[in-house]
């Protein structure tokens, strides 16, 4: 398709079509990346019970600073390649490619050490306790080792939708989980191997993942190349990489500060069991929102286009239209999390655990999910409309609303509403700041659609 015809299309097409188009494969990676989470937890919870799932959820602070480094680096990359592609400046985009190439590799190597010294103190700072301290460590020690995997994969997958190719994007992403279902079934159940198989199954198919990504640039279908010249590091490059990158880095370690307060708050007040819980709750919630954040990617270059057009009345449609189907996606997940909440709970753990263990867990795990999905519902509309402002220019608005639930409010929540409720203060902290965010944003996104209905009426 020429640029004249894309243009057209996202200018006069029908919303819900062009919606559906540019949001399907964006799905299909979310979700393909929440899997490579919920599917370890699932496994190790039916093979070693709670502990090691506590052992997983404390280990997902260390995770988001990782696919942080991948964000910093590939994301910045993504941008800037498609600048110069705007540009016609093919060479230069290929040189972009070249240094987050080997950038990838460097922070990923300097991550590795750093992790390797640090992983015992920084489990204990996580919450591990002394009971899910050896799960924890199993897991974390080969995903540390193997961290290069994912952050070369991520990094340059997320270059190849820069280029526009996402379809290649989301098939890097299938391939990665389908060979982690297989691989961690077989290394778990089949070998035996327990925690460390959950890690080497998802060391080993991220492995695939990046020979995966380096073959499509070294090969003839890709538009860009990777070739040895532009692996030398250039400073003007890696810092305007850097500098692009760091708004997703800045919230990724926010989300990581999050869990580790959130796990320490669990840990102090409801124990290993309360971990367990929280890793269940979260692979619930990840389930949820992966797929809004793909309407979220497929929404914003509909939005942004028809912003710059002065089309502010398809501005308004294509919102309400992602809107209306992030609330069904959230609003489903809260109807099985409510409805389903002992079934959802019995998925992550052994068929063969000691009755008592499995009453109490059963007990607390429903208890929890009713607290803190209470505010799913209205999930959809706060990260569309947090989102929108990204779409039409406004990155810090973007970015406060955001960080509002994930960090702002949810951290304050954590810290003070434990101190009246105990372990109760620590679920209802999650939907309190889902509830003052999207009041936030609601407010906020109200103004801004006022003030473009007048513009809209302006312009006629």
């Amino acid at each position: 398709m020429s640029n004249t015809d894309r243009s057209k299309r996202l200018g006069e097409g029908s919303v819900p079509r062009l919606l559906l188009t540019f949001s399907l494969p964006a799905i299909v990676g979310m979700m393909a990346q929440a899997l490579y989470f919920v599917v370890d937890r699932i496994y190790v919870g039916q093979a070693l019970g709670p502990d090691a799932i506590a052992g997983l959820t404390v280990c997902f602070p260390f995770m988001l600073i990782l696919m942080a480094f991948g964000m910093l680096v590939g994301l910045g990359a993504t941008a800037l390649v498609s600048i110069r592609l705007g540009e016609q400046n093919k060479e230069e985009a290929e040189r972009v490619l070249g240094n987050a190439a080997t950038l990838l590799v460097v922070t990923s190597l300097v991550v590795t050490a750093l992790g390797l010294m640090l992983m015992h103190p920084l489990l204990r700072a996580f919450g591990a306790s002394d009971a899910v301290l050896p799960y924890a460590s199993d897991y974390l020690e080969i995903i540390i080792l193997g961290s290069v995997f994912q952050t070369f994969s991520f990094g340059l997958n997320a270059v190849i939708r820069g280029e526009g190719n996402p379809r290649i994007a989301m098939l890097t992403m299938l391939i990665g989980v389908i060979f982690n279902v297989a691989l961690a079934r077989l290394f778990i159940f089949g070998f035996g191997l327990g925690m460390r198989g959950a890690g080497l199954a998802t060391v080993a198919s991220q492995a695939v993942s990046a020979v995966w990504v380096t073959a499509y640039f070294l090969g003839r279908h890709s538009l860009l190349r990777l070739r040895a010249r532009n692996l030398r590091l250039r400073q003007k490059v890696c810092l305007a990489i850097m500098a692009i990158g760091s708004p997703p880095f800045v919230m990724q370690l926010a989300a990581s500060v999050v869990s580790l307060v959130l796990n320490n708050q669990l840990g102090r007040y409801g124990g290993d069991q309360a971990l367990s819980v929280m890793g269940i709750l979260f692979s619930v919630i990840m389930m949820t929102n992966m797929p809004i954040y793909g309407i979220n990617q497929g929404a914003q270059p509909i939005i942004g286009y028809n912003y710059g057009a002065q089309r502010f009345d398809r501005v308004k449609r294509t919102l309400q239209t992602a809107v209306l189907a992030a609330t069904a996606i959230s609003a489903t997940g809260f109807l099985v999390s409510m409805l389903f909440p002992a079934e959802v709970v019995r998925l992550f753990n052994r068929k063969d655990a000691d009755p008592l263990q499995m009453a109490a867990l059963l007990d607390l795990g429903v208890h929890a999910m009713r607290i803190s999905l209470a505010m799913l519902p209205i999930i959809g509309f706060q990260i569309v409309s947090a989102s929108y402002f990204q779409a039409v220019g406004k990155p810090g608005q973007a970015m406060f609303l955001s960080l509002s639930r994930q960090f702002l409010l949810l951290i304050p929540a954590a810290l003070i509403l434990p101190r009246f409720f105990g372990l109760d203060g620590v679920w209802a902290a999650i939907p309190a700041a889902d509830l003052g965010s999207s009041l936030l944003t609601g407010l906020w996104l109200f103004l801004e659609l006022r003030h473009l209905g007048r513009r809209h009426a302006e312009t006629g």
